[in-house]
């Protein structure tokens, strides 16, 4: 047999794929610094200059000290004018919301703050399906949001008006909850980030509160119900470690909230004077409303903005879109719809599609 015949009979050996070589960690020591850590302080100055939004709902019965709670939180007189209510004024007919803005400026950075209240939730007698107005008022607020995306010539920066989070106030009667907690909860829970917040804790003892607390929790897991931070939204062991323990310990936030100030031992502190002395509001000891204020504004703010972006927001714009047969939703503005979307015009910033801006 010749040597051609040969080769033929023998396949030729298969080439080895070739494997895309593994990535290796460059040592910038030895080439020098690079400045990647440099975009830290790019996007602190970036928000400097645009500021932020940030849009808190407060629900609960009236004289729960909603409004107190809220000029506490952000050390100003924020919520005052959203209620629009006074012990001499005739509690609304029907579940009211009233947004104010207000710009609060600290340390250079600017954050448009919207306060949204809800007057006339749970104070008629019959309070059946009355948490409808409120989750129509959220999901308007997606609607337009989701129209502005939409648009073939957006604006570079889309106004937010979406619910980052939901001050949930919870009568503290030291017994259970209410029928209409559970089903507020439970139907508003997967539209927005709920926070429930035990009112006027310096009524109930150190043991009542800690007993409450736990039957707060119990009743809420026993009916299905999420609040913020919800475990499946947990990125990582870190956040889940972090998590973990403000859902079992933590919540539900028993707060003192005022606006007034009293000297104790020399010092000036917020705080509700009594026949027994000064509850102060920012002391660990008497109330847990430092841990609210850290919880919302100094570890959870940007999670809050970005679980509203990327979670509730998306399962909105997907069921709309889906209901189109993936087209835009196309709607007509009525006077009713567009009144019931009022948010003060000098607090909207120019938009951004970006849920961090």
């Amino acid at each position: 047999m010749t040597d051609a015949a040969m080769s033929e009979l023998v396949p030729e050996p298969r080439q080895k794929p070739v494997v895309p070589m593994k990535p290796v960690g460059i040592n910038s020591n030895l080439l020098g610094y690079i400045g990647i850590d440099t975009i830290i302080e790019q996007m602190r100055k970036k928000t400097m200059k645009t500021g932020f939004d940030f849009n808190v709902m407060v629900v609960g019965q009236i004289g729960l000290g909603k409004s107190t709670l809220v000029n506490t939180l952000f050390k100003s007189q924020v919520s005052r004018k959203s209620s629009g209510w006074n012990r001499e004024e005739k509690i609304p007919k029907t579940v009211e919301i009233k947004a104010i803005g207000h710009v609060i400026e600290e340390g250079g950075v600017k954050m448009k703050l919207t306060v949204i209240d809800t007057p006339g939730f749970g104070d008629q007698i019959n309070n059946e399906n009355c948490w409808e107005p409120i989750e129509k008022y959220i999901n308007e607020q997606y609607e337009k949001f989701l129209k502005e995306e939409v648009n073939i010539a957006r604006k570079k920066r889309i106004p937010d008006t979406r619910v980052h989070c939901c001050l949930y106030f919870i009568n503290p009667t030291g017994h259970s909850l209410r029928p209409l907690d559970l089903e507020f909860m439970k139907h508003l829970s997967k539209v927005v980030n709920i926070i429930p917040v035990i009112a006027k804790a310096d009524t109930m003892t150190l043991e009542e509160k800690t007993e409450f607390k736990q039957k707060v929790r119990k009743e809420l897991e026993v009916n299905g119900i999420e609040f913020y931070p919800q475990k499946e939204f947990d990125e990582d062991l870190e956040d889940k470690t972090e998590n973990d323990k403000i859902r079992q310990e933590s919540m539900p936030f028993a707060v003192v909230g005022s606006d007034k100030e009293y000297q104790v031992n020399g010092k000036r502190v917020l705080g509700r004077k009594t026949p027994w002395g000064v509850i102060e509001v920012e002391n660990l000891s008497h109330c847990e409303f430092a841990l609210l204020r850290d919880f919302v504004i100094r570890t959870h703010l940007q999670d809050l903005k970005e679980v509203t972006h990327n979670i509730h927001y998306e399962t909105y714009r997907a069921k709309r879109l889906n209901e189109n047969g993936g087209l835009p939703p196309v709607t007509i503005e009525t006077e009713e719809n567009h009144e019931s979307n009022l948010i003060p015009g000098w607090l909207l910033p120019p938009p951004s599609p970006a849920c961090c801006q």
